[in-house]
């Protein structure tokens, strides 16, 4: 795992670690998507996403995790769902989606721990995260059936016991605020 100094870690008040993860998109037809090498275990793949700092929105925390794990900038789009692990240790984790712009040749992660990037099709990102990271894979099948729009709510929860689902639309106030 990688540690920051200074790390501090965030809880809500229902004692989920606070997450944040971007699924990363080369265009708006979403048929690819950017998985990075895990810190802990170099040889799998990963969506990049981690921790909520103290008073940090989720939308900004995605930003800055996918900058700092994946070496790219981009358009931030819509919330996918907030995606619950119960397990030890539980974790509750805002998704967006984010169409990239810009792809630097070296980045925080790339220099300090060796990190690497691949783009992937979506069934293949499917399949390879299916392996080690469910709920994970579990993001992009809802990527594959919510609209680009972001108006619509699923209501049929994942057949996933590991995995919980909650509907974007219904968190208007997870929307960053505009930036001035």
């Amino acid at each position: 795992m990688k540690l920051k100094p200074n790390q501090t870690r965030t809880y809500d008040v229902d004692g989920f670690k606070q997450r944040a993860a971007c699924l990363c998109v080369r265009n708006d037809q979403e048929e690819e998507v950017l998985l990075v090498s895990s810190s802990r275990h170099p040889d799998q793949w990963i969506v990049p996403g981690g921790g909520m700092e103290p008073e940090e929105e989720p939308c900004s925390a995605a930003i800055r995790e996918v900058f700092e794990e994946a070496g790219v900038k981009g358009n931030l789009g819509r919330l996918v769902g907030i995606f619950e692990k119960n397990q030890d240790p539980k974790h509750r984790t805002y998704v967006y989606v984010l169409t990239v712009t810009e792809t630097l040749e070296a980045w925080e992660d790339s220099l300090n721990i060796g990190r690497k990037r691949q783009w992937f099709r979506v069934d293949e990102a499917i399949a390879v995260l299916q392996k080690n990271k469910p709920v994970q894979a579990e993001y992009l099948r809802h990527l594959t059936c919510s609209p680009t729009n972001g108006n619509s709510i699923l209501t049929t929860p994942p057949n996933d016991n590991h995995a919980l689902y909650s509907a974007a639309a219904a968190a208007d106030s997870l929307l960053c605020p505009p930036r001035r």
